[in-house]
This record gives structure tokens, sequence and C-alpha cells, in this order.
């Protein structure tokens, strides 16, 4: 029988701790060995119980969420599921992904009310995959990062046979893993780059901000309607699906809906890569990263029904490797690279 995943929760809120507890005690993979109030005391309990994961508020009294974050990462990484409200704490959860927390789950109010109970399913999915996050791997890329202070861009030049879109699809240790490659890309990346990073509502444009500060490439969050130009980087928006239409003139823009509703991902990778397969035909490079479960193998399947190429990443780099080995179990994987090595296949290949 494996182990159960030992959680501990982090919360000023009595209340929330009280919700939290139950949600997990739903799960027979779960036990919850704590509760803490605010970060110093999540900081003691951490050291006393080792946890296999932390679910984690980000505004606390005393020592807030960041805080606490970059202190138990120095002492002893573990793997952080974020556990807080998008419209009032935007700016720290993007400090607490840069601190290494793995992933998110959205409060749906700040009050004590019975509508917190509706994100237990949520809560229990994103504990399991946390608990197969490899920190080692997380802390890898955030010290090569730190490494590249000037990042050896990769420069391309256009060359026959190229491809015209480079298609990604990335979730769990996506905004780690994109933040360390997309700065290795030049200005004068020939093609544009769109990308489905599954977070929550109210993230990703803050993320798009981020990356586009240390880029060379222009990093926005997609508004729908835009024509795709070379050298930008559309990021799908949280709660909508990306796709790709080409219009009477030829040019493709990007579209922006809730529809299909029946993904299990809203933005789904899936629904991107196959729309990117019928607007371009053979001429698209699908990139599947980093990521719990299997999002992106349907739509890989398109893109090599149409000729196109696939690529994943390496299991070696992976912090959790489930969309890319799904892709490359099923034979649709052209070539593997790790992420160290995909700023420079990519380039190579467009």
């Amino acid at each position: 029988m494996a182990s159960l995943i030992r959680v501990l929760i982090v919360d000023d809120s009595a209340f929330v701790r009280k919700v939290v507890t139950q949600a997990l005690a739903r799960s027979p993979f779960i036990e919850v060995v704590g509760t803490a109030r605010d970060g110093e005391e999540a900081l003691e309990l951490a050291a006393k119980h080792s946890p296999d994961v932390i679910t984690l508020d980000l505004m606390m009294p005393r020592m807030d969420g960041v805080e606490f974050l970059r202190r138990q990462m120095t002492v002893r990484p573990v793997p952080v599921v974020i556990c807080s409200i998008a419209h009032e704490s935007g700016e720290m959860a993007i400090d607490a992904f840069d601190a290494g927390a793995v992933e998110f789950v959205q409060k749906p109010t700040a009050l004590a009310t019975e509508r917190l109970y509706d994100l237990a399913g949520d809560l229990v999915a994103k504990v399991k995959a946390a608990s197969q996050v490899q920190m080692s791997k997380v802390a890898a890329i955030e010290e090569a990062r730190a490494a590249q202070r000037a990042p050896a861009v990769v420069r391309a030049m256009r060359a026959e046979g190229s491809y015209d879109v480079v298609a990604i699809g990335v979730s769990t240790g996506g905004p780690h893993a994109l933040r360390y490659m997309i700065p290795q890309l030049s200005a004068n990346f020939p093609s544009p780059i769109v990308i489905v990073l599954h977070m929550p509502v109210g993230y990703t444009a803050m993320y798009a901000e981020r990356l586009n500060a240390i880029s060379a490439l222009e990093v926005v969050e997609a508004k729908g309607g835009e024509v795709l130009r070379a050298g930008v980087v559309y990021i799908a928006p949280a709660g909508r699906h990306l796709t790709l239409e080409r219009d009477a003139s030829g040019a493709v823009q990007t579209h922006l809906d809730f529809r299909p509703l029946d993904t299990q991902h809203r933005p789904s990778v899936d629904v991107l890569f196959r729309s990117a397969a019928e607007a371009y035909g053979s001429r698209v490079l699908g990139l599947v990263m980093t990521g719990m479960g299997s999002d992106g193998l349907l739509g890989t399947g398109y893109i090599k029904a149409r000729g196109g190429f696939v690529m994943t990443e390496a299991e070696s780099s992976c912090v959790v490797y489930g969309m890319p080995r799904a892709v490359v179990d099923a034979a649709l994987s052209d070539r593997s690279a790790t992420l160290g090595e995909l700023a420079s296949c990519i380039t190579e290949m467009v």
C-alpha cells in the first residue's frame, strides 16, 4: 500500500483551516499532520512534522505566505500549494511561484461561508499533483535561471522548411520552466509562440507581465482578435480557451471562448493544438512540457495528422513527467529534449 500524503495546512482563518482539513480528509490517500495560523508557526510545524505537501494562505499576520516560502525553501524544499484569493493577493501569488510554490487553488471568497467547500475536489487533486513534484528539479531550474543574469540568448535565422507557429502546453512546474526557457529566445525569433499554461483565473496577465520584463520577446496575455505576429508570445488567459483562426485575408488571429465546456481544463492544450493544426496544417511545431495529467495528448494527435512536428520535454528535467509521458507513450513525440536544450531546439526547428 502506498504511503499517505502528509499535509500541513497554513491559514490565519480557523474556518478555512477546518474546511481544508475536512476537504483533504475526503481522500483516503491524504493525512493532515498539522495546522498553522501564520508563517512563523508553519516553520515550526514543518520542522516538526516534515510534511510531504503544504497548503498555504498568502495574506497572514506576523509572517505572510511569501516570506514563509522563502525561508522554508532554504531549510527544506517542500511542494507548496497556494490557497488564496486572486483579486486580493495577485502579485503575492506570482512572488510565491517565484519563491518555489508549485500549484494554486483559488479560494472562492475571503469570507467564512459554505462556498469554501466548493474547492474540495480541486484542492485534493492539486495536493496529489504536488506530492509528485520533484523539488530538486524546481531548485535546479531556479539555480540555472539565477545564473543567467545575462542569458545566452539563442538567435534565430529564417530557413526553408521552418514552422510558422510554436504551440506550447504546460502545467505543474510551468511557471518555473517558462521563466527559464522564454528569456533564452531572441527578439528576432521568426514565429509567433502561443501557450496554454494551467493557472487560476486572475493570474495569467500578471505572469505574462513578469515574463515580458525578463524576455527579449514580447510576452502578452492573449486578448482575442489579435493577428499573430512573429516574436510575440501569447499566453492563454485562465478560464477561456485560446484558439487560432485564419480569416478571409489569410491572416491568423487569436480567438477566446468558454466553449467547449466538457474539457478538464480551461484553457485546454488539446483545444489550442487542434486549432493550430487546422489553421497552419503541417507548419505547426507543438511542444508539451512539464505537467500533471494528459492534456495535450489529443491535440498532438491532430498536429501529427496534419503533418506537423511534436516535441516533448525530457523526463530528466520535468518537475512532473505526466503530460509529456502521455505523448511519448502514444508514440506521438518526434523529439524529446531537456529544459536546458529546448530553446536551442525550437530555434533550430523554426
